[in-house]
C-alpha cells in the first residue's frame, strides 16, 4: 500500500511540474503517509479531490466545475487569471482535460475506503495512515485503536470523539481543557477561569451533569415541539388534501364545461338549421306565389300581343265592307281582374318574409339553450318582482315591478305592517330557500344603492331595519367612489372601483355562499359572504340620493 501511493505521488508530481518522474524519487521517505498524496490530489479551490479535473496553460489543475465558477466570477471584470498563481490571460482561457490526472484519482479513492470514511488518522503511525478512535484535548493528537490503550494507560487526559479542529474545546484565554460550565454566565471554562479568572467565584458543574440538565431541558423541549409539528404536518396534509380536491374539482369542471360547450354547439346548430329552415320555408312560400302570378301575366301579354297583332292588321284595311263584317274585338280588349287573381298582378305588402316569426324562432331556440345551460349547472334564473306593500313612501316601484327608485314625491300607499317606515328599502315578493340561484341588476350609477338579501323578518322600523346595521342582511353597498360590504355594522372596503353599472348575485342556499360580481369584461369577483341560512332570503334594495336599481329580466 506504502509503495503504491509512492509511486502515484511521483506520477502526479511529474505529470504537474513536467519533470522526469524518476528525478522525484529521492525526495521521498518510506515514511511518506497517503494523505499526503490525497494533499497533492485536492483542488486548491473546493480542497477535496479533483473532478473531472482539467488545467490551465499554467499547468495548475483544478475540478471543472470549480474553475469554470471561478472564470464564470471573473468575467464581469474582463481579466482572467489562475487562482493558485495569479497568472492572468487576456481572454478566457481554454481548460485542456488531463485523462491520467483523473486515472490516478479514481486509484486513489479505490485504494483508500477508510480513508474516505474518517479522514482522521492517528499521529503516531507514520509509516501507513490508520485511522484515530479518538483525540485527546491535552495532547492535541489523534489516536488509534494500539496508541488509544497505550496512552490511556499512562495519562489520565481527556478523551473525544476524532477531530482536527481543537477550536471550542480548550479555553481561548488560558488554552487549558474546559473542565467546568458556569450555569450563570451559560459558558464553558477551565481551571484558570474558575480559579483567576472571570469566573472565580462562580458556582459551576461538570460538563457531564451540566449536559445532563441541558438534555432533561431539551427533551422537554421536544415534548412541546414533537406535538407543533404534528399538528403543522396534519395541516400540511389538509392542504394537499384540499389542494387535490380542488385540482380534481377543477378538472371534472373542465370536463363539464367542455361537454355543455360542446352540446351547446350542436343546439346551436339546429337553431341555426331551424330558423334558415324557416326562412327557406317563407321565401319558397312567397317566390312560389309571385312566380304563379308572373306566369298568368306571361299568358295574359301573349293573347294582348296576339290581339294588339290583329288589330293592327285590321287597321291597315283599306276596304270598308270587309272591316265591317269583321267581329268587334275591341268589347274584349282589357282583361278581367279575375286573369289575375283580382290584384292586378300587383304582389301584396303582407306577402313578404315574417322577419318577427323568423327571430322568434332563433330566440326561442336560444332560449332553450339558455334553460339547458342552466339546469346542467343546476342554477334557476329566477323572475324576481319587488313588494309594494314593502317600499318606503320615498321609493317608486315601477309598473312592471322590477325597478325600484328614489323619489322626490311621496307615495301614496296605504297602512301594511311589512312596509318599511325609517329607511328608502324594499323587498322581494318571493324568497328563497334552497338551491342555487343567478340574477342580475342595474345601478343607474347615481347617489347611494344598496344590494342584497335578508331574512323576512328584518325590523321594519329604526336603525335595525337598516339593511347594514343588523344581522339578518347581507349588503353590497355601491357609490360612485367605490364598492363596500355589509354584515350586522360590520364593513368591507372593497378595492375595486365601479366600472360596470351591471352586476351579478349568485346564492348557494345549502353551501351557505352569496356571492356578487361585476359584470365587466372580464367579470370580476367583489365578494362572498358565508353564512349558514336559517330563513328563506329575499331580494332587499336601498335607494337614495336619485339612485335607481332594476332586476334585468330572466327571459
Amino acid at each position: 500500500m506504502e509503495l503504491e501511493g509512492l509511486i502515484l505521488l511521483h506520477r502526479l508530481s511529474a505529470l504537474l511540474m513536467g519533470r522526469n518522474f524518476f528525478t522525484f524519487l529521492p525526495l521521498f521517505h518510506s515514511t511518506m503517509a497517503s494523505a499526503e498524496l490525497r494533499d497533492e490530489l485536492n483542488c486548491s479551490i473546493c480542497l477535496s479531490l479533483y473532478t473531472d479535473p482539467v488545467s490551465l496553460r499554467c499547468g495548475h489543475f483544478f475540478c471543472r466545475s470549480c474553475i469554470v465558477s471561478a472564470l464564470d466570477a471573473q468575467e464581469a471584470a474582463g481579466v482572467y487569471s489562475c487562482p493558485e498563481c495569479r497568472a492572468e490571460y487576456p481572454e478566457r482561457p481554454a481548460l485542456e482535460k488531463n485523462r491520467k490526472v483523473e486515472n490516478i484519482v479514481e486509484r486513489f479513492s479505490s485504494t483508500q475506503p477508510e480513508m474516505e470514511e474518517t479522514s482522521i488518522f492517528c499521529t503516531f503511525c507514520t509509516k501507513s495512515p490508520v485511522p484515530a478512535v479518538r483525540t485527546c484535548l491535552q495532547c492535541e493528537t489523534s489516536l488509534c485503536e494500539e496508541h488509544f490503550v497505550a496512552h490511556n494507560k499512562s495519562v489520565n487526559h481527556n478523551l473525544i470523539e476524532p477531530t482536527l479542529t481543537f477550536k471550542g474545546q480548550k479555553c481561548s484565554t488560558h488554552k487549558e481543557v474546559l473542565k467546568y460550565y458556569c450555569p450563570i454566565d451559560d459558558a464553558c471554562i477551565c481551571v484558570s477561569c474558575w480559579v483567576a479568572g472571570d469566573h472565580k467565584g462562580h458556582d459551576v458543574e461538570l460538563p457531564d451533569m451540566a449536559s445532563e440538565k441541558r438534555k432533561k431541558k431539551l427533551r422537554k423541549c421536544l415534548d412541546d415541539l414533537n406535538p407543533q409539528k404534528a399538528e403543522i404536518q396534519r395541516r400540511v396534509q389538509n392542504l394537499q388534501d384540499h389542494k387535490m380536491k380542488i385540482q380534481e374539482k377543477a378538472s371534472d369542471k373542465r370536463k363539464n364545461i367542455s361537454n355543455i360547450v360542446i352540446d351547446i354547439k350542436k343546439q346551436l346548430e339546429i337553431a341555426e338549421k331551424k330558423a334558415l329552415s324557416e326562412v327557406s320555408r317563407q321565401e319558397e312560400k312567397i317566390v312560389s306565389q309571385i312566380s304563379h302570378l308572373i306566369k298568368k301575366l306571361e299568358i295574359q301579354e301573349e293573347e294582348l300581343s296576339r290581339m294588339i297583332h290583329h288589330v293592327e292588321e285590321m287597321c291597315g284595311v283599306t276596304d270598308p265592307i270587309r272591316l265591317l263584317q269583321e267581329s268587334d274585338i275591341t268589347e274584349c280588349s282589357h282583361g278581367g281582374e279575375e286573369d289575375t287573381g283580382g290584384d292586378g298582378g300587383e304582389v301584396s305588402s303582407e306577402e313578404d318574409l315574417d322577419e318577427g316569426l323568423i327571430s322568434l324562432t332563433l330566440l326561442r331556440s336560444m332560449r332553450d339553450i339558455v334553460t339547458n345551460v342552466t339546469s346542467k349547472l343546476g342554477i334557476h334564473v329566477p323572475d324576481i318582482l319587488l313588494d309594494v306593500d314593502t317600499a318606503h313612501r320615498w321609493v317608486k316601484i315601477s309598473e312592471d315591478l322590477k325597478t325600484s327608485t328614489d323619489s322626490e314625491d311621496e307615495q301614496e300607499r296605504p297602512e301594511s305592517s311589512g312596509r318599511f317606515v325609517t329607511l328608502p328599502q324594499v323587498l322581494s315578493r318571493c324568497g328563497l330557500s334552497s338551491g342555487r340561484h343567478y340574477w342580475e341588476v342595474e345601478w343607474n350609477q347615481i347617489g347611494l344603492c344598496g344590494i342584497g338579501m335578508c331574512y323576512p323578518t328584518i325590523d321594519r322600523k329604526g336603525k335595525q331595519s337598516g339593511i347594514v346595521y343588523n344581522d339578518k342582511s347581507w349588503c353590497l353597498y355601491m357609490h360612485n367612489g367605490g364598492y363596500k360590504v355589509w354584515h350586522h355594522s360590520v364593513g368591507l372596503i372593497l378595492t375595486m372601483k365601479p366600472t360596470c353599472p351591471t352586476l351579478g348575485v349568485f346564492l348557494d342556499y345549502e353551501a351557505g355562499r352569496l356571492s356578487f360580481y361585476e359584470l365587466c369584461d372580464p367579470i370580476r369577483h367583489l365578494h362572498t359572504f358565508t353564512a349558514s341560512f336559517t330563513e328563506p332570503l329575499h331580494v332587499i334594495f336601498y335607494v337614495d340620493d336619485e339612485a335607481s336599481v332594476t332586476i334585468r329580466s330572466s327571459q
